[in-house]
């Protein structure tokens, strides 16, 4: 009875022991776990960041390259800027433990398709998304998602360190030089000044401006939505005004390009063309862009300031580095996930590939030159004319033929064809739909037209046609994209084509073919059609020997 009555206290006594223990395990403060990558880890994410430069280095010193001119000089500083906001997250990534990621090797398995597509297409667009793309994918499958969403904004800030593609450049050029003239010309009239405006040319009377790719806005617009990004990812707000701040860069940089435009157009018309030339010109650009950031400021604080979490712009855009890190915390080495030891050898093996293989240079097919097209085509006698030195180097083409056909009853029709060798490196055709009015134009009419001929394996011809008119002139215009054998009429086909046959037939090489004819007020539209169709039939053949097929 003894010996139970002691063994029983002996029970109570270590469940009593248990209790506290446990109480006192509930009642004291937890202990942090830290993370950390050992020296022979960070030279594993070293080793896989230097393979993807080196796979990718063609498209990266073409990007490089392109932070030369003034719309990607801001590219220089967005690397060290998004380094900066994985350093503000370093505190919260040592206290999380890696994990694997297979969506991180898909990831990467697609920006090396992306690669592949891109270097066998010779385009440095596709190479470079590829290039983000990719690493996106490595550092997913070596982090995994719960510690990679924390550092996302750092990584979508480097994608507005990519040049736009170049034809969406020339596009959004040309509207962004239309817009801009058309506001601009506002500005001025405020003054009481009398302007006229044709297109992207403002006429002062005694002076003419032309606002040209360079007064677009394209160099506030890229480094401000830039800038836009960077200070919505530092304030401290809702998320409806950050993505407020961001869009609100592009209304900005246009009035505020539109009112410099306006403010040009004023001094030059009381100062004389030298107030739009030299440092005049360079020092108003430069007291926009500050206008630009001080408009950003404002707003941020007009932002800060509505809603439920209302703050001091100080507050609101306080600018802090990472929390501290627990003092009594508990350090663990970081492990690397499978994900990751599965992405190196793919990169390996991709670097060994394109170190291996020969570089893949473009085909550059063997064509007549446009000085020797004939002049004299049936009927129609032609006089070659020349483009002004500005317009050949804006159009970047390789070679050209401008000339005036007249047949024997007077009727006039104007040749332009537009040949490039080469369209990977930016140099593309560049679509009248976009180019006409900036010199005024506008298209009445805008629709395709199939003509029947004999070339081309005896399929019609498929055009665009469109009607348009400047003041009391009209114009009849017909033109076709003639690329490699391809007679096309929509851009974003003529795209898709070229890419193709980049990786396909490794050429790029093709022209853009127009006709154009004047339409007096009361002539007869289907005669002039049926003008320029018989045109299109005379000159399909004589065309095949100065664009290849």
């Amino acid at each position: 009875m003894e010996a139970f009555r002691q063994c029983q206290f002996q029970i109570t006594n270590e469940v009593m022991f248990m209790s506290l223990s446990r109480n006192e395990e509930q009642t004291s403060p937890a202990i942090d776990v830290l993370w950390k990558i050992k020296p022979w880890q960070w030279s594993l994410v070293v080793s896989a960041v230097g393979i993807l430069v080196f796979i990718f280095s063609d498209g990266l010193k073409s990007m490089v390259a392109a932070w030369e001119s003034e719309e990607y000089s801001h590219g220089y500083m967005l690397p060290l800027v998004s380094a900066f906001f994985v350093w503000q997250k370093s505190s919260a990534l040592a206290q999380m433990r890696f994990q694997a990621s297979w969506i991180g090797l898909l990831v990467t398995l697609f920006g090396l398709f992306i690669y592949i597509a891109g270097e066998l297409g010779t385009l440095y667009t596709v190479i470079q998304y590829g290039f983000l793309i990719t690493l996106g994918g490595v550092l997913l499958s070596f982090m995994g998602w719960r510690a990679f969403r924390l550092i996302i904004p750092a990584y979508v800030l480097l994608f507005f360190t990519v040049p736009l593609p170049s034809f969406l450049y020339n596009n959004l050029s040309s509207d962004l030089q239309l817009i801009s003239s058309q506001l601009g010309v506002m500005v001025i009239r405020l003054f009481g000044i009398t302007v006229f405006l044709e297109g992207n040319v403002i006429d002062l009377g005694t002076y003419q401006l032309q606002v040209v790719e360079a007064c677009s806005g394209l160099r506030y617009l890229f480094p401000l939505t830039a800038l836009g990004f960077i200070a919505a990812v530092l304030f401290k707000g809702a998320l409806w005004k950050k993505v407020v701040l961001f869009l609100s860069t592009i209304p900005i940089t246009v009035f505020m390009n539109s009112f410099r435009i306006g403010v040009i157009g004023v001094l030059v018309n009381y100062g004389g063309v030298g107030m739009a030339e030299g440092f005049i010109h360079d020092f108003e650009g430069w007291i926009v862009f500050m206008a630009c950031a001080a408009i950003l400021v404002l707003e941020m604080w007009l932002l800060a300031k509505i809603g439920r979490d209302r703050l001091t712009l100080r507050e609101a855009f306080a600018i802090e580095g990472p929390d501290p890190l627990p003092a009594n915390a508990r350090v663990h080495a970081q492990s690397i996930p499978l994900s990751f030891y599965l992405v190196l050898p793919l990169l390996l093996a991709v670097m060994t590939v394109s170190y291996v293989l020969p570089q893949r240079e473009e085909i550059i097919p063997g064509r007549v030159e446009f000085v020797f097209f004939p002049r004299d085509i049936g009927e129609w006698r032609g006089r070659p004319d020349r483009l002004e030195r500005i317009y050949v180097d804006a159009l970047k083409f390789d070679d050209y033929l401008l000339s005036d056909y007249v047949n024997g009853v007077g009727d006039a029709i104007n040749l332009y064809v537009a040949y490039y060798a080469s369209q990977r490196k930016g140099a593309s055709v560049h679509s009248p739909k976009s180019c006409l009015p900036g010199g005024g134009w506008r298209m009445q009419e805008f629709s395709q037209l199939e003509i029947d001929t004999s070339g081309f394996d005896g399929q019609p011809v498929r055009v665009n046609r469109s009607l348009i008119q400047m003041g009391d002139e009209r114009q009849l215009v017909y033109y076709w994209f003639q690329q490699r054998g391809r007679i096309m009429t929509n851009e974003y086909l003529v795209k898709w084509n070229l890419f193709w046959d980049a990786v396909t037939r490794n050429r790029t090489d093709g022209a853009l073919v127009r006709l154009t004819t004047k339409v007096p007020v009361g002539a007869n539209l289907e005669e002039k059609d049926a003008l320029l169709s018989d045109f299109v039939r005379i000159i399909e053949k004589p065309l095949q020997r100065f664009v290849p097929e």
